[in-house]
């Protein structure tokens, strides 16, 4: 039978953008929302930053633990547990705010939503490639990025700007971020609730029989062993690290540019102007990019449409160069640059997506996925650590050259990455 034949005929537009919003939320939650809770509540930065730096780490150790996930249950079982779960960690969050021992009770709940929803990726993505066909991966990379990007946007956007609202018509700081986690967790108890009722039941996603401890060790050494033994893994593995070296260095430094002042190399926008450019036009940018990359490449093919996908996602990061040279007072400058620059990268980071489905394929596609992404978080991670002080010992408009000549290795290992000049093509 057809994999084509054996999915539900429930659309995929009923369950890709909430499944990957509902992906998108936790991570905004862990690594933006708590810095800025932390902060108004009285934490030290000192504290801030080596407490929740160490949040990052299930993302990054993921692929530890896929394997489990591919072994045990089915990825459309995981991926609903863990949003249940992850609606009882934002609880335990806005119930230990207001206590004594806050800083630690949080903390916890902040673990158990990181390792949670780190599982949850590993199970939404694997279930991702059971549940649609060659074809509609492909129309649909676009689309699951986007509302990832739209989930980090609403995040880091709406709920701060709802507990910014609390604070000031009640005075009451720890009420607001009780408020604030106590939404995320409803959300997460009706989209989990939502998810089970909606997922398709894919034929090919299965649990393995007879389970064992033994068989749990020996798939996960065999997960990692054919991982590196796949062709041209080598090359892969750098393309994973290095596709987006511009951008890992760019994300860390684009807001604090925007809001320095002029004297300082800065754009001086308030905090306001730089949520109507990030959070409003470059969103609409994000998603018509985000979606013209994915109907391109369902097109043409993932080959066909490498090199423009390239050239979207490093070339407009020229805009800021421009901004940090001009410092334009006009903010219809500063939003047509912002909208260039987001459409840019969501057109090709569709690229990148599909090159891990691609990558993955095989037996073991759902744990070599988790691989993929655990690289992919490694290549904004490292480059992004250093980002800040780069740009304190070059100035704004240096680092921003800098980040140009890196587009070099993204355009170099593209150079060597085979790919089907089949994969992702619509079938006729």
């Amino acid at each position: 039978m057809k994999k084509e034949e054996q999915l539900q005929a429930k659309s995929p537009w009923a369950w890709i953008p909430t499944l990957y919003f509902a992906e998108g939320l936790p991570y905004v939650a862990v690594m933006t929302i708590a810095v800025i809770m932390y902060k108004k509540l009285g934490i030290s930065n000192t504290d801030i930053a080596l407490y929740t730096g160490w949040l990052y780490l299930p993302w990054v150790i993921k692929p530890f633990w896929s394997p489990f996930v591919d072994l045990v249950k089915t990825k459309r079982w995981w991926t609903v547990t863990m949003q249940l779960i992850i609606a009882v960690g934002f609880a335990c969050i806005a119930f230990a705010v207001p206590t004594s021992l806050f800083f630690r009770l949080t903390l916890a709940a902040f673990w158990l939503v990181a390792f949670t929803s780190a599982t949850h990726d590993i199970a939404a993505d694997g279930f991702y490639m059971h549940g649609l066909s060659d074809h509609e991966q492909s129309l649909f990379v676009g689309i699951r990025s986007t509302f990832y990007r739209i989930a980090t946007v609403a995040g880091q956007g709406l709920l701060v700007i709802l507990a910014g609202h609390l604070e000031d018509s009640t005075g009451d700081i720890p009420f607001s971020w009780v408020v604030v986690f106590g939404v995320l967790s409803v959300f997460f108890l009706l989209v989990g609730i939502y998810h089970a009722w909606v997922l398709p039941k894919p034929a090919s996603d299965h649990p393995v029989e007879n389970v064992t401890a033994k068989n749990i060790v020996s798939e996960f050494f065999m997960t990692f062993k054919t991982f590196f033994q796949k062709k041209h893994a080598l090359t892969a593995i750098l393309f994973m690290l290095l596709y987006r070296l511009p951008e890992a260095q760019l994300v860390k430094l684009i807001s604090p540019f925007m809001l320095d002042p002029t004297e300082k190399g800065g754009l001086a926008l308030t905090t306001e102007q730089v949520g109507w450019a990030y959070g409003t036009v470059g969103i609409i940018g994000l998603t018509i990019g985000g979606i013209l990359g994915g109907i391109a490449a369902s097109r043409g093919g993932l080959k066909k449409w490498l090199w423009p996908m390239v050239c979207a996602i490093t070339l407009p990061d020229l805009v800021y160069v421009y901004l940090s040279y001009v410092q334009p007072a006009s903010l219809l400058a500063v939003n047509v640059c912002v909208f260039i620059e987001q459409f840019g990268y969501g057109f090709g980071f569709t690229a990148y997506m599909l090159y891990l489905i691609y990558f993955s394929e095989g037996e073991h596609k759902t744990s070599h996925y988790a691989i993929c992404t655990g690289f992919m978080a490694l290549g904004m991670m490292l480059p992004g650590m250093a980002a800040g002080w780069l740009q304190e010992m070059l100035g704004y408009r240096h680092f921003f050259v800098w980040t140009i000549i890196c587009c070099l290795a993204t355009f170099l290992v593209c150079m060597f990455i085979k790919i089907d000049p089949e994969f992702g093509k619509k079938k006729n």
